[in-house]
C-alpha cells in the first residue's frame, strides 16, 4: 500500500463541518494510533494478571505485589506531559513509533527476569507504555479537525480495552506454555507475546501511516508550558482521575479482589474483570460521538451521575451478580466520562493538544497509581469495600466542582472556538 501523505499545516486544524469526511491519511492516523494504543494499554496493566503467579513463585506481600502492580503506571503517568510535548514538537507518529519500539525492548527484557528487584526495574520501563496515550492524542490531532475530534478521540481512546485482552488471554498464556523450553514460559511467555507483536505493530505503522509535518516555528519551554497556568487544565486533570485514573486502579483491583473475596480462578476473575472493562473503554466513541453531537458539558454530568448511582449500592457487600451489573454501570459511566473530557480539552486548547493532554494524562495516571495504595490504606477501616467508598465520594467531589463551574461558564457565556 503507498500513499504520498500532504503534510499537516502545523497549527490547529481547520474548521470542518460535521459531516466532512475525514482524509484518508487522517484515518490512517486514528486507525493505526488505535490499533497500538490498545496493545500498549495491555502491556500497561498485565501485571494486574502475570503479578497472581509471581506473588505465588517469589512469596510477595500485600505491600510488595500492590507496588509492582503500580509501578509501570507511575512511569506511564508522569512521563506522558514530557512525551506530549516531544510530540508536539517533533510529531505524534515518531514520537509513537519510538515509544513502541522501547517498550518491546523491556517487554522482552521482562520475558526473561526472574527477581523481584529486577522484576521492579524492568516495570518501570514497561510503564513506558502508558505515555502512548498522551502521544496518541496529540498525533490525531495533528490531523484531525477540532470539530471532528470528540469521535477520533473517542475511538483512540476505546484502546483502554487493551487491559480485556490482559485479563482475557494473559490466564491462557501463562498455562499455555510451560517452563523449561527454549521459549520462555508460564508468566514469562505473556511479556514475550507481547513484545513481539508490539514490534510486529511498530512495523505495520511505519509503513501505512503518513509522515509528519515539518516541525513547528522554534518555541522556548515555558512557550509549550504556558497553558498549564490555567486553573481550566488542572480542574480537567481532576475529572480525569474519576474517569480513567479509577478505570486504571479498578482493572489493576477488581482481578485480585475476585480471587481473595470471591474466591474464583484467575482465569474467571480476568473474564469478569473484562466485563467491567468493555463498557469502560468501548462507549468512549459513543461518548466523543455525543459530545461533538450535543454537549461535551452534559454529556459529563451524566456520566457523573451513571458512576454515582453504580458506586453508591457498591459500598455494601453484594452478591457476585449484582456486583457485576453494578461495576458494569460505573464501567459505561467512565467510558462516556473519558471521552467527553477529551473533547472539552480539545475545544478549550485547540493545537496544544500534547501539553495540556499529556498533563491532564499525567494527573489521571497518577491517581490509577495511588488509588489502589489508597484503597489498600483505607481497608482496615472501611473494610472490603473501602475501593468502592472512597470512589463515590471522590466522584461526588469532582462532580461537585464540575457543575459549579460549568454553571459559572454559562452565566458569563464563555464558549470554546472550534476554529
Amino acid at each position: 500500500m503507498t500513499h504520498a501523505p500532504s503534510a499537516p499545516t502545523p497549527g490547529p486544524a481547520p474548521t470542518l463541518t460535521g459531516n466532512a469526511p475525514l482524509t484518508p491519511d487522517a484515518r490512517r492516523v486514528v486507525t493505526f494510533a488505535t490499533l497500538g494504543f490498545t496493545l500498549m494499554f495491555a502491556v500497561w496493566v498485565m501485571f494486574a494478571i502475570v503479578g497472581l503467579p509471581i506473588r505465588k513463585e517469589l512469596g510477595l506481600s500485600d505491600a510488595q505485589f500492590t507496588l509492582l502492580t503500580a509501578i509501570p503506571v507511575l512511569t506511564g503517568s508522569l512521563l506522558r506531559l514530557p512525551a506530549g510535548i516531544w510530540a508536539d514538537r517533533y510529531g505524534g507518529r515518531t514520537v509513537f513509533l519510538a515509544t513502541t519500539l522501547l517498550t518491546a525492548a523491556f517487554a522482552l527484557a521482562l520475558a526473561y527476569a526472574s527477581s523481584y528487584t529486577l522484576l521492579l526495574i524492568l516495570a518501570l520501563g514497561v510503564g513506558l507504555a502508558g505515555v502512548s496515550f498522551a502521544v496518541g492524542n496529540a498525533w490525531i490531532a495533528q490531523w484531525v479537525p477540532t470539530a471532528r475530534q470528540g469521535l477520533a478521540l473517542g475511538t483512540f481512546g476505546a484502546g483502554n480495552a487493551g487491559a480485556s485482552l490482559t485479563k482475557l488471554l494473559a490466564p491462557l498464556m501463562i498455562t499455555a506454555v510451560p517452563a523449561g523450553l527454549l521459549i520462555p514460559g508460564g508468566w514469562h511467555f505473556v511479556p514475550f507475546v507481547f513484545s513481539v507483536l508490539l514490534l510486529l505493530c511498530a512495523a505495520a505503522t511505519a509503513r501505512f501511516t503518513p509522515v509528519d509535518a515539518a516541525p513547528r516555528g522554534e518555541r522556548t519551554l515555558a512557550d509549550w508550558l504556558r497553558p498549564l497556568a490555567r486553573l481550566q487544565v488542572w480542574r480537567f486533570g481532576l475529572y480525569y482521575v474519576v474517569f480513567f485514573g479509577a478505570y486504571v486502579a479498578y482493572s489493576l483491583f477488581l482481578p485480585r479482589y475476585y480471587v481473595d473475596h470471591y474466591g474464583l480462578p484467575l482465569a474467571r476473575a480476568g473474564l469478569l474483570t473484562a466485563l467491567f472493562i468493555f463498557p469502560a473503554s468501548l462507549l468512549r466513541p459513543l461518548g466523543g460521538y455525543l459530545s461533538d453531537r450535543f454537549s461535551p458539558r452534559a454529556v459529563t454530568v451524566a456520566a457523573f451521575a451513571v458512576m454515582l448511582a453504580g458506586l453508591l449500592p457498591l459500598m455494601r457487600d453484594l452478591p457476585l451478580t449484582p456486583f457485576l451489573l453494578l461495576t458494569a454501570v460505573v464501567g459505561v459511566g467512565m467510558g462516556v466520562g473519558k471521552a467527553s473530557t477529551y473533547t472539552l480539552i480539545a475545544r478549550w486548547n485547540p493545537g496544544q493538544m500534547g501539553v495540556v493532554g499529556g498533563l491532564v494524562g499525567l494527573l489521571g495516571g497518577l491517581g490509577g497509581f495511588f488509588l489502589p495504595l489508597i484503597f489498600a490504606a483505607f481497608k482496615p477501616t472501611l473494610g472490603p469495600q473501602a475501593a468502592f467508598v472512597t470512589l463515590f465520594i471522590l466522584t461526588a467531589g469532582c462532580g461537585v466542582v464540575f457543575v459549579a463551574n460549568m454553571v459559572r461558564l454559562t452565566v458569563t457565556g464563555r464558549q470554546p472556538s472550534l476554529t
